[in-house]
């Protein structure tokens, strides 16, 4: 009798995962956005999270958990439940912390179950109006001319604003200051002020304040231009050959996430990415829209903790 009950139980645990999956979702989903509110990362996945709601017919929650170079968001995500309730939207920082953090609570690669990519964004390089430089060339010779470091603004240390921005010290050979916030909205909020002079702020924190002229747009970090800014030159052709900077955006889970609910969620932001009204929004905002396979998903981010590490170590990056 006893034995009985025992390969019950063990049926009941093994059928559990499936039953789950095959229900899911019947109750909220959280998403965790490891940065502040009204930051690149945050206007994604806010578009992203309102039309899945609509998909699933469940409430999709954003849950903003800023600090640490997003760390703080990824370490509570790979500590959730493999059942789908808990996701985090991952961006080029989840990659570039594996190599600029010496101790990590996770493996950024190994510990989380890829589901796909959502976007693909360029950086604008803008600078106060009071910076006498009207392209990268110009502003080049006006950083090398100053009496004193011209102080930069990015998203925090070790986000992907800071490490471009050092890529482009390295590459210019250029003086600058950096001055890290709590994330993208504090950085243009004080370069709007004039407390800062320059920034490579992610496409989607900066397009509208150039658009407004709040901030001079010199160069965009992408091999081409892009259709937010289509006179805005890459900052290769506008005076600094070769550089070249992206940010990629995506859905990752827990370890252990379950193929099924894996796959469910993928057809479905999958779908919602590649609307035409999407599409059109994200290309406005400066993202490039753009989906794949978990497997495909997980690829990326091994490539893109490889092609980061080697700028960490080649700038010499540190968290301040």
């Amino acid at each position: 009798m006893k034995r009985r009950l025992i390969f019950a139980a063990l049926a009941t645990a093994l059928c559990l995962p499936v039953v789950q999956a095959q229900d899911y979702p019947n109750k909220p989903i959280r998403i965790v956005v490891p940065f502040p509110a009204g930051g690149t990362t945050d206007i994604i996945t806010r578009a992203v999270a309102q039309k899945l709601s609509e998909e699933f017919k469940q409430p999709v929650i954003v849950d903003n958990r800023p600090g640490g170079g997003a760390n703080i968001g990824a370490d509570h995500a790979v500590r959730s439940a493999p059942d789908g309730y808990t996701l985090l939207m991952a961006s080029t920082a989840h990659s570039i912390n594996a190599t600029l953090y010496p101790k990590m609570t996770y493996d950024p690669v190994k510990d989380f179950t890829p589901i796909t990519m959502v976007a693909e964004t360029a950086q604008v390089l803008v600078v106060h109006p009071s910076v006498p430089a009207n392209n990268v060339r110009e502003l080049i010779a006006y950083l090398k001319a100053a009496p004193n470091p011209v102080s930069y603004s990015s998203a925090g240390n070790g986000s992907q604003p800071h490490l471009s921005t050092e890529l482009f010290k390295m590459m210019s050979n250029t003086p600058m200051l950096h001055v890290p916030y709590k994330g993208g909205p504090q950085a243009m909020t004080d370069l709007i002020a004039g407390h800062v002079q320059v920034s490579l702020a992610t496409a989607p924190s900066a397009v509208q304040n150039v658009k407004t002229g709040k901030v001079k747009a010199l160069g965009v970090s992408t091999k081409h231009r892009i259709p937010a800014l289509p006179d805005v030159p890459t900052i290769a052709e506008s005076g600094l050959p070769g550089y070249e900077a992206s940010g990629y955006f995506g859905l990752v889970g827990p370890p252990q996430l379950p193929a099924t609910i894996v796959n469910k969620i993928n057809a479905a932001v999958v779908k919602i990415v590649r609307e035409p009204a999407m599409s059109k929004y994200l290309s406005e905002q400066g993202a490039d829209p753009i989906t794949s396979t978990p497997a495909e998903y997980g690829s990326l981010i091994k490539d893109e903790v490889e092609k980061w590490g080697k700028v960490v170590k080649a700038t010499g990056a540190q968290i301040d």
